[in-house]
């Protein structure tokens, strides 16, 4: 379950709700959705621990007609025991049901039906052998994770999938006990494992780990190894730069701004330019006798062509000899 702090902000896209769903995750719950839908299994849609809707956005959008979506979450309400009181008290203090309810229905025209209780009760809200989908990631503790597969066990249908979040995180061991001990113990089998969640059955295996090996295989964004443990097949996933799958964005979300037209630049203007009159010529120009400054202009001419003082008028006033 993530931890991320909650905002007032209404989400754009599914990317702007807070908590842990990585891609490599959501893409996996999109297939093993998508092949019930394709295999026409029907049945319900169960989620223990919400957070901040993430996940439960996803999944309600694979909800069909006349099948039922359940979400089962503390949110702001006390916890059934100390040890649990003290995981949501440090972990999830920011968690609201109203913060949920307005990320989903930033998706959705509807809510779930949500159950604001410990998920030690969801026997009594769920009918046994109805789900087709169950996401488990409410408490950490052992004794929880325990109860909350076993009642997954009788709510699921034969050939429905359970998905247990933080099996193998470090932070997390009272899921990792209670995960594999089911599967040495309680019948439990493993289809998939991705870098945080477990993805099994209770039902047959080999079908849907050769559609999903077959699927993968055609992948080049996700890593993939395939291990033999305890007479279990395990395929082992991993991203590899994975993207999440095309998610409808929210009613809120605001397209961004097109970027500003790039205008030419303003030609720079052109002057002609005329040389300036130092402040001495001009004062002898309006003081000295005009044949003194008839003389001034004459040097000033030659002394631009070049030539000695005097040579350019003493050559245009020699005759040129005819021989």
């Amino acid at each position: 379950m993530a931890h991320a702090q909650a905002t007032d902000m209404y989400p754009g896209e599914l990317a702007d709700v807070p908590g842990w769903f990585p891609p490599l995750d959501q893409v996996l719950f999109t297939w093993f959705l998508e092949r019930q839908e394709r295999q026409g299994t029907e049945g319900d849609l169960l989620e223990l621990g919400a957070y901040l809707g993430k996940s439960s956005i996803l999944l309600g959008r694979h909800l069909r007609d006349g099948e039922r979506f359940t979400v089962c979450d503390l949110f702001e309400s006390g916890a059934p025991d100390g040890p649990n009181q003290a995981e949501t008290s440090k972990s999830y203090a920011s968690l609201t049901r109203q913060a949920f309810e307005r990320n989903y229905l930033s998706f959705h025209d509807t809510l779930p039906t949500v159950v604001q209780a410990p998920s030690s009760v969801i026997a009594e809200e769920v009918a046994p052998g109805t789900c087709r989908f169950v996401h488990i990631d409410a408490s950490h503790l052992y004794e929880h994770v325990y109860d909350d597969i076993g009642a997954a066990r009788e709510i699921l249908l034969p050939e429905g999938v359970v998905v247990l979040d933080d099996f193998r995180s470090e932070h997390t061991p009272g899921v990792s006990v209670a995960a594999w001990e089911a599967v040495l113990n309680r019948g439990l089998r493993p289809i998939c494992l991705s870098t945080q969640k477990l993805y099994a059955t209770w039902g047959e295996t080999e079908p849907v780990q050769e559609a999903l090996l077959t699927m993968l295989r055609q992948r080049t964004d996700c890593g993939l190894s395939v291990q033999e443990a305890a007479g279990h097949r395990l395929i082992r996933t991993r991203s590899k730069g994975i993207q999440p799958p095309s998610f409808p964005r929210s009613r809120h979300h605001v397209p961004p701004a097109p970027a500003p037209q790039d205008s030419p630049a303003p030609r720079p203007r052109t002057t002609r330019s005329t040389p300036s009159r130092s402040r001495a010529r001009r004062i002898a120009i309006d003081l000295l006798p005009p044949v003194l400054t008839r003389a001034l202009r004459r040097a000033r001419a030659d002394h631009t062509t070049g030539l000695p003082g005097g040579a350019g008028r003493a050559r245009r006033a020699t005759p040129r000899r005819r021989g």
